[in-house]
């Protein structure tokens, strides 16, 4: 783990949340010999997602903080869904997060014990090969409001179990016709220990096994024995295996295996998103997105794509703390995460993303000036930068109104502003193309508003932002904004298709944009404040020539509120 990160989870004013509080108890009880050591164990089915960079911080910052151990492994058991692709991301986005794992491991690794157990517990009498269907295993497992019933193979011999494990596993069985089930109680309250499935038959090719294994074990099968193989103290887990935790422990105890502390926690879940990788993966394979790494997807590659910061993402998983009951947090709070990081580092530029040409009339053609500028004023060693300035420049549409109401203090017919680092200008004509278009801007400057000039101490209501024309450089700019229209996919109506609430305006692609010429220099992931607009990162797109920035997350900006209050 880096410094950074070892910074974002140890808060020593931060009151001990739950499962800090059993690691405590359990190190001055002398459990587990002392030792802390956890794991973040994702399956390679997907790309990792903002959900799991809490879990990530939970467990790696654990370890950190009790001097520890954490493991990364790949719960690598359904061969059907899993790609070597998804690995490799995986450990890339852990690593940007700012984390590194003591030791690597697969579920894969432990097939052949995981396999040996399963035999042991066939000979104890606690596991049977079951004959039943999936349709059929769902109906004798019974409902929450009624008890289940015991499969018609549930009391088959020792030998014959053993025989046609051995024979599920040569391949002999079509998929489907047969699996290995734990002998429980099919009257249990908890489904869960309803003779559960241990191994199923899949004749799928395995990223690391390749064709070796026809069966394959269940994760709540896995799970435990995995953990107990690495000697992992404190397992955590996301609410939804609460209920899985009596088999987790029945695994252990039947088999009679070390016995790690399984823990639960509430999962994070955001509104505007989506946080199934199910649907990710819709969104990505119907093209409504670009990629797992589209910057309106909440994986962490989109959102490292889209601007956002690993030290912004671990000082958000700190602010929402760890709970034992599920909630909704507000993009709000994520996004305020990334602007008070942002204002910190991020250099400052101008930039005219919907650009209006301003020509100032009494300023002397040919000549230019160069006036010095912060980088970032919330850092005192950034140092400053030189701006050209000149006859013509380019002004935000947004910094002009024909007719504007009353409060807007940006630059209109007749009104003056002052330009950012530079003069006081008042507009005196618009020039309109036959489509009724502006096109230029006719201004006249104040020679004496500058910092020295007689009329430095000029007052006027506004201040905007300003590029010069002939050394701007191009750019496409890329908005984005929430993927989805709607808080939450809870709200979508019984029935309705949930991809009708992705926001049809989560992105604007403007292009045209012109920017200082230092950016032509940013290379991708480079971030920026894009002077009273927002903070911008420069994307993989970008081309010598053909920059292309994402917006990361707009400023506060008072006056949109005001209209959108109006």
């Amino acid at each position: 783990m880096d410094d950074a990160a070892s910074e974002a989870t140890a808060d020593p004013k931060r009151s001990l949340h739950f499962i800090e509080q059993i690691v405590e108890d359990d190190l001055a009880s002398g459990k587990f010999g002392g030792r802390v050591h956890t794991r973040f164990p994702p399956e390679p089915n997907g790309y990792l997602h903002i959900g799991h960079a809490k879990s990530i911080c939970l467990n790696f910052g654990l370890a950190q903080k009790y001097g520890g151990k954490c493991n990364l492994r790949f719960d690598d058991t359904n061969p059907l869904a899993e790609d070597t692709e998804y690995v490799d991301s995986i450990r890339e986005s852990v690593r940007w997060l700012g984390f590194e794992w003591d030791e690597e491991h697969y579920a894969s690794d432990y097939f052949d014990r995981l396999y040996d157990w399963a035999v042991e517990l066939i000979k104890k009498g606690s596991a049977y090969v079951c004959d039943l269907s999936p349709e059929q295993i769902r109906e004798y497992r019974g409902g929450w409001d009624r008890p289940g019933k015991n499969s018609p193979t549930r009391d088959r011999s020792v030998t014959e179990n053993l025989d046609l494990f051995e024979r599920m596993r040569s391949g002999e069985f079509a998929e489907g016709t047969r699996t290995l089930r734990a002998k429980i109680d099919m009257t249990s309250p908890n489904m869960n220990l309803r003779d559960p499935i241990l191994y199923r038959i899949l004749k799928a090719h395995h990223h690391r096994t390749g064709d070796k294994w026809k069966i394959y074990p269940t994760y709540d099968y896995a799970h435990g024995q995995s953990d107990s193989i690495e000697k992992i103290t404190h397992s955590i887990c996301t609410l939804e295996f609460e209920d899985h935790r009596p088999l987790y422990d029945w695994c252990l105890e039947a088999i009679g295996l070390y016995h790690p502390q399984q823990i639960e926690f509430a999962r994070l879940n955001l509104t505007h998103t989506v946080m199934s990788k199910r649907r990710l993966l819709e969104l990505v394979r119907e093209k409504l997105v670009a990629g797992w790494d589209d910057p309106r997807m909440p994986t962490l590659e989109g959102i490292r794509r889209r601007g956002y910061t690993p030290e912004s993402l671990r000082a958000f998983c700190e602010r929402i703390g760890v709970s034992k009951y599920n909630s909704q947090h507000d993009m709000v709070w994520l996004e305020d995460a990334l602007r008070e990081h942002l204002n910190k580092i991020a250099q400052r530029r101008l930039a005219a993303l919907r650009p209006i040409k301003v020509t100032l009339t009494n300023y002397p053609e040919g000549k230019t000036e160069q006036f010095d500028a912060n980088n970032n004023p919330e850092d005192p060693n950034s140092g400053t930068r030189k701006l050209t300035f000149g006859r013509e420049l380019y002004i935000d549409a947004d910094d002009f109104l024909e007719e504007p109401p009353k409060g807007f203090f940006r630059l209109k017919p007749g009104g003056e502003v002052r330009l950012r680092f530079a003069y006081v200008i008042t507009c005196d004509e618009v020039v309109m193309n036959a489509a009724g278009e502006i096109v230029e801007l006719r201004c006249t400057y104040d020679p004496e508003s500058h910092s020295g000039g007689a009329n430095a101490g000029r007052k006027v209501k506004g201040t905007i932002h300003w590029v010069h024309a002939l050394t701007a450089v191009d750019a496409e700019v890329r908005l984005y904004d929430h993927l989805l229209s709607i808080e939450s996919l809870g709200d979508v109506p019984e029935g309705e298709d949930w991809r009708k609430f992705i926001n049809p305006e989560s992105l604007k692609i403007l292009k045209g944009a012109k920017l200082e010429p230092s950016l032509s220099s940013a290379r991708p992931e480079d971030r920026f404040q894009f002077e009273r607009t927002g903070y911008f990162c420069l994307d993989k797109d970008s081309r010598d020539g053909a920059l292309v920035f994402n917006r990361a997350v707009s400023l506060r900006d008072s006056w949109a509120k005001m209209q959108k209050k109006g």
